[in-house]
């Protein structure tokens, strides 16, 4: 099958959830998708992907996670369980069929999340590169490590340091700085992407989402999830990646091995984000799966 990577505009469509206002759209017709971004980023970064899940047969769904993109700065604590109630309550408002659920990082974490404590709304999961926990557990760090990043934690939410420390993280020459940690071509770290992630930290409230969320529980891990899964899942992992190291598929292995219906995918040169780097090598296998599986 040939997959062909096409460009859209995004329609952007408004939700209200719990008075916030949450930024989707929606594309397509067919089968619906639910895709969920990574820490940061939005709508936007499916940008390669929708038109083409779209193309190929189905309904296609992507939100801005409260917090994010062009969705509200709640003054509010950040949880993987506060999303999965966002998706649930969005699912049952505008789908109220069951989807697949998409997700990148953070994003693939709730979407397994979803899988196993929502079995009713979804037929299987997508998830490519999933991150471990929202933050990191202080067990997951070396004790330097540990220190440096509980030191971090503390400047973060500091009333007057944080505001220090998140205006020199989100600097636009920054952001390339780190994208090009993450993506392995660096010619998919576009200007476009650049201010993808710029312009909603620019928003009132930004600063205190980003302390929020980095001073958060990590949540419920894959090896927490998997043994509970009873819904196939498709694995994808940018073999390059040094935020999310392809050994965490091992996790997705031994629960494959322990007769779990998993399939795993490794994309070589690829980093943390494989379906933006890389679209013409990760929508084809998406395709392929959700039809063979779901």
């Amino acid at each position: 099958m040939t997959i062909t990577q096409s460009t859209f505009n995004i329609e952007k469509l408004f939700w209200t959830w719990k008075g916030y206002k949450i930024q989707y759209t929606v594309m397509g017709t067919g089968k619906p998708l639910v895709l969920i971004h990574g820490f940061g980023a939005s709508i936007g970064h499916w940008k390669k992907n929708i038109p083409v899940l779209a193309d190929a047969g189905y309904q296609v769904f992507a939100l801005d996670l409260l917090g994010f993109g062009g969705s509200d700065k709640a003054p509010i604590e950040y949880s993987v369980d506060l999303w999965v109630e966002l998706l649930q309550d969005f699912w049952q408002e505008h789908i109220k069929r069951r989807a697949v659920f998409i997700g990148n990082s953070v994003g693939a974490l709730i979407s397994l999340t979803i899988a196993v404590e929502h079995p009713e709304i979804t037929t299987g999961a997508v998830l490519i590169n999933a991150a471990g926990g929202l933050s990191h557990r202080p067990n997951e760090l070396n004790p330097p490590l540990r220190f440096v990043m509980g030191s971090f934690n503390k400047l973060v939410s500091h009333p007057i340091t944080g505001k220090f420390v998140f205006n020199n993280i989100r600097r636009k020459s920054q952001i390339k700085r780190t994208l090009y940690q993450v993506y392995r071509d660096r010619n998919a770290v576009t200007d476009e992407l650049v201010d993808m992630l710029y312009e909603p930290s620019c928003d009132e409230g930004a600063q205190q989402v980003f302390a929020s969320i980095l001073t958060a529980p990590p949540g419920k891990s894959p090896e927490e999830l998997l043994p509970k899964v009873e819904k196939p899942l498709l694995v994808i992992w940018g073999a390059d990646d040094p935020w999310t190291p392809i050994t965490g598929a091992r996790v997705y292995e031994q629960a494959r091995d322990n007769g779990k219906d998993i399939k795993i995918v490794p994309i070589p040169g690829a980093g943390h984000c494989p379906h933006d780097e890389v679209p013409d090598l990760v929508n084809p296998e998406i395709v392929e799966w959700v039809e063979d599986r779901a």
